[in-house]
């Protein structure tokens, strides 16, 4: 059994490459084998997002402060809360990051299928993240 504290634990920014506005990566881990789990807790400042982006195996994201918007290609955009928790299939081509004007943080766990746990795609337009919400 291990522990990291938080105390020790480093922040970095989301890489601009990746990420629109400002998103801070705290905690980021992966296992050592046989696990194939890795994660952080990510926080979004109002108005950052992830570019889209798919993961292998899928992933989990646990909501822990704020309000954001997810969308999947194709799909609906959609707002969730604190206390949610989301599933993004493998290989769903996906956003997600805070509203325009409240920040969200989440904590990310997604699993690497032959050692690459997300594949990073083209940054999220304004026009898509301003769309409007859609349902479910």
């Amino acid at each position: 059994m291990s522990i990291e504290h938080k105390a020790d634990m480093k922040t970095v920014d989301g890489p601009a490459e990746y990420f629109t506005g400002k998103a801070t990566i705290t905690g980021q881990f992966q296992r050592e084998e046989p696990s194939r789990v890795s994660g952080a807790i990510v926080h979004f400042e109002p108005g950052a997002r992830t570019a889209w982006h798919t993961h292998p195996a899928g992933q989990t994201l646990i909501v822990t402060e704020g309000l954001g918007w997810t969308q999947i290609a194709g799909g609906p955009k959609l707002e969730f809360h604190a206390g949610d928790i989301l599933w993004c299939p493998a290989n769903h081509k996906h956003w997600h990051g805070a509203t325009q004007h409240e920040a969200m943080t989440h904590v990310a766990i997604q699993e690497s299928v032959n050692g690459t746990p997300v594949t990073w795609m083209e940054k999220v337009t304004d026009e898509e993240y301003l769309a409007p919400l859609g349902t479910e």
